[in-house]
């Protein structure tokens, strides 16, 4: 806990756990009356008064109508909103979220006493993460496509499109009701496969694959295989690269100490949900029909999604952290590239904000990419 500061005094600033800090104090009455004209226009514009438009009400025909400490609240918190980021940058304040501001004493003429509860930045002891990332690094899987992972795939093609051609079948209307043989029909039906690695392979053929993927996709066997052999291989290199990041991030944040906010986590679960919302959106379902089918609420999701969104907080502190201590940042022609790009795509979108989420990004692959080439 410590007290005052070069421009706010009476300012308490108490260490919670959790990563919260409580500031507490007071504000002189002066400072709010800083805000009372835009605290009597605000509320003017939610009274109606016979004979004045909203808005334009005067000051004393406001008071007799709605008394003065609303008048009062209005100003104190006007004030508090003004203060709040100079006490930030007054006590060094690595803040993480919005605040919640409380007013603990308010009256007229008198200060107004108030706390502000808000996560910070923890402290984070980091491992040695390029010992660690050089230990992973050494054990890197190979991208190379094997035979046996090509004819896998393959034989997963043939299975699927068969699979689709027998559902096809089924799903088509028979009409018996004149066919004397209808009793023998039956008997030569396709018997139901319960496991799909059962389902027997066709000939692959230059005429078979013909009849596989797009209209043309495929001219002959041999081309069929070399076009899957190409996709496999991109998808590998990705699949390989994926996991080894993983693996590295997963090994340092494991070795790293450090409290969560608890703001980070919901932070994290509320983009999840967003996504969720936006993929549905797309799909044109609806949420609470999606929640039905499922027989899921979104307090179960939340608590199916906390492991994972407490581990995506902890992965963006821990970069954080290593960029710092590195002093890595991010290619700032880069930055205003996709910030351009974006701007370009989402026309409404803050560029304040798309500026940091790019940054943000763009540092995040620069420390991977420096602990990756770690030998």
């Amino acid at each position: 806990m410590y007290t005052t500061g070069p421009m706010h005094t009476n300012i308490t600033i108490e260490k919670k756990p959790g990563s919260l800090v409580v500031i507490t104090g007071e504000l002189p009455y002066a400072d709010l009356e800083i805000h009372r004209g835009k605290a009597v226009s605000a509320l003017s514009k939610e009274v109606e008064i016979d004979g004045f438009r909203k808005g334009h009400v005067p000051e004393q025909i406001l008071l007799s109508k709605i008394g003065e400490m609303p008048l009062i609240t209005e100003m104190a918190e006007r004030a508090l909103s003004a203060v709040y980021p100079k006490l930030v940058a007054e006590h060094k304040l690595d803040v993480i979220g919005y605040p919640q501001i409380g007013i603990t004493k308010i009256a007229k003429d008198n200060p107004l006493g108030f706390t502000i509860t808000v996560a910070v930045v923890p402290e984070i002891t980091l491992p040695d993460y390029f010992a660690i990332a050089k230990k992973v690094n050494a054990d890197k899987a190979s991208k190379e496509v094997t035979e046996e992972e090509g004819k896998t795939q393959i034989n997963d093609i043939l299975r699927q499109k068969v699979a689709y051609e027998r559902l096809q079948k089924k799903a088509q209307p028979h009409d018996h009701a004149h066919d004397e043989n209808c009793d023998h029909e039956h008997e030569h039906e396709e018997a139901p496969i319960e496991d799909a690695k059962d389902i027997p392979l066709p000939e692959l053929t230059d005429e078979y694959v013909k009849t596989l993927g797009k209209p043309g996709q495929f001219e002959n066997v041999e081309d069929f295989k070399t076009k899957i052999r190409e996709h496999l291989t991109i998808q590998k290199a990705q699949d390989v690269d994926s996991f080894h990041r993983a693996k590295i991030t997963d090994a340092v944040i494991a070795e790293t100490t450090l409290e969560l906010p608890q703001v980070m986590v919901d932070a994290e679960i509320n983009q999840m949900f967003a996504q969720m919302e936006t993929d549905l959106e797309r799909a044109q379902l609806k949420v609470d029909d999606y929640l039905n089918h499922i027989k899921k609420t979104r307090d179960d999701l939340k608590k199916e999604w906390t492991p994972s969104a407490e581990k995506r907080a902890k992965l963006q502190l821990v970069l954080n952290e290593i960029a710092k201590v590195e002093k890595i940042e991010a290619d700032s022609s880069l930055v205003d590239a996709q910030t351009d790009t974006l701007l370009e795509q989402y026309k409404d979108a803050d560029e304040k904000r798309v500026r940091v989420y790019v940054t943000s990004v763009l540092t995040n692959e620069a420390v991977l990419k420096k602990l990756e080439e770690t030998k």
